[in-house]
C-alpha cells in the first residue's frame, strides 16, 4: 500500500464531516512537537477536535494536511491515539517525534535515531509464547514504513548538517549523528546502568529505548498504515538518565522536534506535488 492512499482516505471526522486524506504528527509531550501546532495555526485555518481527553489539530503544516496530537505517555496512549488517528480522522499514514535513551554502542546525547523496526521490550507471554512475540500476530518486530522513514532520515541528515555544529557548541556535545535501527518500547523509564546492560544483552541490536513506538507500529501493522519513528537522544538511560532526560526535553528537544519536523514536511509536500 503507499503512503498517498489508504481506504480510510475519506474517512469522517469526530464532527461528522468528510476528511480529506492527513498525515498524523504524534509526541508524547508537548516540547516534542515543537512549534509544529503554532506553524499550523500561521498557516491557515486550524480546527481543534477534543475525543478522549486528547486535543486533535487539524489543518496544514509547511504544506502538508495534517491532524497532530499528543500521544501522552506510554504504550496504551499511543495505541490508543493512533487508532483514533485511522479510524475517526482517517490519517493514512503517522509520524511519530520525540526522544528517547540511547543504549546502542556510539548513540550519544543529541544524535538522532530513526527506527527501521521496532519491538515491545517488556512484552513476555512465556510460555504460552515466545518472548518478546505478540500474541496471535506471530511476530516481534514491527517495520517502520521504508520510504516514509527514508524521507524523516534525509530531513535529519539534512538538519544535523545545517545545525549540528551549533547545537553541539550550544550544548556541549559531540557532533550530532543519524542512525538507523531498531528502537525498542516499554511502559517503564528505562534509568540505571544496570538497566541498560539487560537491555543490551538481551536486544543487542537496540539502538533506543522509549514508551510509544512499537505500540503505535503495532496498531499501524494491523490496519495497513504506513508509519514512521523518530528520536533524539536525549540521555543514554543510564543513573545520570533522568536529569540529562528533564534538561534535554526543557532546553533542546523542541529545536529538534521543530527543524526536522519542517525539513521532512516541506520535501514531502514538494514530493506530493509532483506525485512522487
Amino acid at each position: 500500500m503507499s503512503i498517498e492512499s489508504h481506504p480510510n482516505d475519506n474517512a469522517r471526522t469526530a464532527g461528522g464531516e468528510r476528511t480529506a486524506a492527513r498525515l498524523g504528527v504524534l509526541a508524547a509531550l508537548p516540547q516534542e512537537l515543537g512549534d509544529l501546532i503554532d506553524a499550523m495555526r500561521a498557516e491557515g485555518e486550524m480546527r481543534t477536535v477534543t475525543l478522549g481527553r486528547r486535543d486533535y489539530h487539524i489543518g496544514t503544516a509547511h504544506g502538508v494536511p495534517c491532524v497532530v496530537t499528543l500521544a501522552r505517555v506510554g504504550k496504551v496512549a499511543a495505541a490508543a491515539t493512533a487508532s483514533a488517528l485511522i479510524h475517526v480522522f482517517g490519517v493514512h499514514s503517522m509520524v511519530f517525534t520525540g526522544v528517547a535513551g540511547g543504549v546502542g554502542a556510539g548513540v550519544r546525547v543529541g544524535d538522532i535515531v530513526v527506527a527501521d523496526t521496532l519491538l515491545q521490550h517488556d512484552m513476555d507471554a512465556s510460555p504460552l509464547f515466545p518472548r518478546y512475540e505478540v500474541p496471535l500476530l506471530e511476530r516481534a518486530h514491527f517495520s517502520a514504513h521504508a520510504p516514509l522513514s527514508d524521507r524523516l532520515a534525509a530531513a535529519c541528515e539534512r538538519f544535523v548538517a545545517e545545525q549540528g555544529p551549533v547545537l553541539a557548541e550550544r550544548f556541549a556535545f559531540e557532533h550530532p549523528r543519524v542512525h538507523r535501527g531498531l528502537i525498542v518500547s516499554g511502559d517503564r523509564f528505562v534509568s540505571s546502568a544496570a538497566e541498560v546492560r539487560a537491555l543490551s544483552g538481551a536486544l543487542p541490536e537496540a539502538m533506543a529505548v522509549e514508551m510509544e513506538g512499537a505500540a503505535m507500529a503495532q496498531v499501524c501493522y494491523e490496519h495497513g498504515v504506513p508509519c514512521a519513528i523518530v528520536r533524539t537522544i536525549s540521555d543514554t538511560a543510564d543513573d545520570h538518565a533522568t536529569a540529562s532526560f528533564t534538561t534535554f526535553l526543557t532546553d533542546i528537544a523542541g529545536t529538534y522536534s521543530s527543524g526536522v519536523l519542517a525539513l521532512f514536511l516541506r520535501e514531502y509536500a514538494a514530493a506530493e506535488r509532483v506525485g512522487a
